[in-house]
């Protein structure tokens, strides 16, 4: 099972739409996550009519139209890997432990909030992964995004790609 993951979006402010290189992804994704901050329901529109499946939150930035139609956290069960999607899980110092306690019966996280890219493993095993922002760098020299392929209830693959920097 092949996975896209994307945060921040921030469309149309920080971008006009989503870069060509992630759209090409995903007709080769079996699931696409988005970690909020979307901003515009268009983003929503478009994902859910090209994933074959979309696991999706609002972030800090989502106006009531899209509170509405996201949760907070998403769980999902990918083939025997048990997911969780928030937004914001707080300053980088202790998230690994905070994130252990909020999450304790999940295998991977995704989250989004900081545009920075994260992947890291706390110490009872739940993989945290931030794809940063495939159309808002900050202070990063790129806009990103990931993709992981999910095998027999483990996470394997995960990669880091780089987009061109926002001009």
């Amino acid at each position: 099972m092949r996975l896209l993951l994307m945060s921040d979006t921030h469309l149309p402010v920080r971008a006009k739409a989503l870069p060509g290189q992630l759209l090409d992804e995903l007709p080769h994704a079996d699931v696409v996550v988005h970690a909020g901050d979307w901003v515009d329901e268009a983003t929503l529109d478009l994902l859910e009519s090209r994933a074959p499946r979309l696991i999706g939150v609002y972030g800090n930035n989502d106006g009531p139209a899209l509170r509405a139609r996201l949760p907070e956290v998403a769980y999902a069960d990918l083939a025997g890997l048990r997911l969780a999607v928030v937004h914001e899980t707080g300053p980088a110092q202790g998230r690994e432990r905070r994130c252990a306690d909020r999450f304790p019966d999940t295998d991977v996280l995704v989250f989004g909030h900081s545009h920075i890219p994260w992947d890291t493993t706390t110490d009872t095993g739940l993989r945290l992964l931030n794809p940063g922002s495939p159309t808002d760098r900050r202070r990063q020299p790129h806009c990103t995004y990931m993709t992981a392929t999910v095998t027999d209830g483990h996470l394997t693959d995960v990669r880091l790609h780089r987009l061109g920097p926002r001009t």
